[in-house]
C-alpha cells in the first residue's frame, strides 16, 4: 500500500484561488480537448464516458459520477504555456433541487473531485468541488458568449462592445453568471428575473455591494422573464423550470445568444421550441449531448471547442444557443489548475 495520504483541499482553500482568468483558461483547454480529429498524435484529447445518473428516491435527487482523462493539454495560463500535462480525475456530484428551501439553506449542487496520479492510479487529492462546479459552469457560458456572440462582430469585440445581459433564475448559477459576466464583459444593463422576486432583489443588492463602480451596470429587477429578455443581447437561463421561460416573441434584437444552463427533468425545457427552431445550437460535447438531449427540438450545429479551434463563428444576425451540459473534462482541468495554484500559494 502507498504510504502517502491524499491531500485534501477544502472549500476555503479552493475559493481562495478561484479567479476568472484561471477558470476560463482551464475550461477552454477542456473544450478544445474533447474535439475529435485534431491532427497530430500529440494533440490534446479527452476520454470521458457518459456520466452515470443515480436517482436517490426521486428525480429531484440525483448522484452523478463523472470520470475523465485529459491528455497532452496545457492549462492555458502564461506560467503553464510551454508545458503539456495529463489529468485523471472523477467528480462525484449531488443535485438535490429542494436544498435551497431547507433551514438552513443548502446548495442544490454539492460536489467533490478526486484527482489521481495518472502514472500509478493512486488517489493524490480530494477537492471540495461545489464552488469549482459553479465557476466552471459560468466560465463555459462566458466562453460560449465570447466565441458564439462577440466573435460574430470581430476578433476584439468582447473588449469593444457593450451588451445587455438577462439572467433568468437567480439561484446559485444565476448569481455566479451575473457576477462573471460583469467581470468579463462590458455589461451596460443587467436584467434579473426570478420566480420569487425577493431573490432577484437580493442579487441586485449583492451586486451593488460587491462590484466596483466601473464594473457596475444598470441593474433592473423584472416581473417576468419576457420583460427581462426583451432588450437582451445575451440571456443566461438557469432554473429547474419544467416550462419554457424564453419564447421567440420575447427576443427583439437581431443578434441574440442564449446560455441554457438549467438542470430540470428535461434539460432543454426552459427555452421554447419556437426559439430552437430559429437557432443554431452548440454543445460542449457531442457524445454527451446525444445521450442526454434526446428530443432536442433542433439539430446540433457543433461543439464549442471546434468553434474555438476553427474560428467558425455564427453569422452576425440570428440566435445562437449554448446548451450547457457540463463535462468531466472541465472539472478535471479546473481541479488541476486549482491544485497548482494552491501549491504555488503555499510554496
Amino acid at each position: 500500500m502507498s504510504g502517502h495520504s491524499p491531500a485534501y483541499y477544502g472549500a476555503d482553500a479552493v475559493r481562495r484561488v478561484l479567479t476568472w482568468p484561471l477558470v476560463n483558461a482551464a475550461v477552454e483547454s477542456a473544450l478544445k480537448a474533447v474535439v475529435k480529429d485534431q491532427g497530430s498524435a500529440g494533440s490534446p484529447f479527452a476520454i470521458q464516458p457518459n456520466r452515470i445518473f443515480t436517482n436517490c428516491g426521486d428525480r429531484s435527487q440525483v448522484l452523478l459520477t463523472m470520470p475523465a482523462f485529459v491528455g497532452n493539454y496545457s492549462l492555458g495560463l502564461k506560467e503553464d504555456a510551454a508545458s503539456s500535462r495529463s489529468t485523471l480525475a472523477c467528480k462525484l456530484v449531488t443535485s438535490f433541487s429542494g436544498n435551497p428551501q431547507r433551514q438552513p439553506p443548502l446548495p442544490s449542487v454539492q460536489a467533490h473531485v478526486l484527482l489521481f496520479n495518472n502514472q500509478t492510479g493512486e488517489l493524490s487529492a480530494i477537492m471540495e468541488g461545489t464552488d469549482l462546479t459553479t465557476w466552471r459552469t459560468a466560465a463555459a457560458s462566458v466562453l460560449a458568449t465570447k466565441y458564439l456572440y462577440f466573435r460574430r462582430f470581430g476578433s476584439q469585440a468582447e473588449v469593444e462592445r457593450d451588451i445587455n445581459v438577462a439572467v433568468v433564475g437567480c439561484g446559485v448559477q444565476g448569481q455566479i453568471h451575473a457576477a462573471g459576466f460583469c467581470a468579463n464583459f462590458r455589461v451596460k444593463q443587467l436584467t434579473l428575473y426570478n420566480r420569487t422576486e425577493a431573490k432577484a432583489r437580493d442579487l441586485a443588492e449583492q451586486l451593488n455591494r460587491e462590484l466596483s463602480s466601473q464594473d457596475l451596470p444598470k441593474i433592473v429587477v423584472c416581473s417576468s422573464s419576457a420583460e427581462a429578455c426583451q432588450d437582451a443581447d445575451v440571456i443566461c437561463i438557469a432554473t429547474y423550470s419544467p416550462d419554457a421561460l424564453v419564447h421567440a416573441k420575447d427576443l427583439r434584437k437581431s443578434s441574440v445568444h442564449i446560455n441554457a444552463v438549467g438542470a430540470g427533468e428535461v434539460h432543454f425545457g426552459e427555452v421554447a421550441s419556437d426559439v430552437y427552431r430559429q437557432a443554431k445550437v452548440y454543445v460542449d460535447c457531442h457524445a454527451n449531448a446525444e445521450a442526454e438531449l434526446k428530443g432536442l427540438p433542433a439539430p446540433i450545429a457543433g461543439e464549442l471547442g471546434a468553434v474555438i479551434l476553427n474560428a467558425d463563428y455564427p453569422a452576425q444576425s440570428g440566435i445562437s444557443i449554448f446548451q450547457s451540459m457540463g463535462m468531466a473534462a472541465e472539472d478535471a482541468c479546473v481541479a488541476q489548475a486549482v491544485q497548482q495554484a494552491i501549491q504555488q500559494e503555499s510554496s
